[in-house]
């Protein structure tokens, strides 16, 4: 990631929850037409990795 892009995320986790929501509704719209190339099967398993790990992180907090 370049700096610029670190930087634009830093800038974003600093503004209130409303301000995030609007800019992550705007750059969904903007992006919606992108030509992203098909999931693997190696992606897909990754990201249920990531969700499961984050979800087993949370749960403590709701026993």
């Amino acid at each position: 990631m370049t700096a610029l892009a670190q930087e634009i995320l830093n800038n974003f986790d600093r503004l209130p929850d409303t301000e995030q929501m609007e800019i992550a509704l705007e750059i969904l719209r903007r992006i919606i037409n992108f030509d992203f190339p098909p999931l693997t099967d190696e992606d897909l398993t990754l990201s249920a990795e990531e969700l499961f790990l984050a979800l087993d992180q949370q749960e403590p907090g709701y026993e």
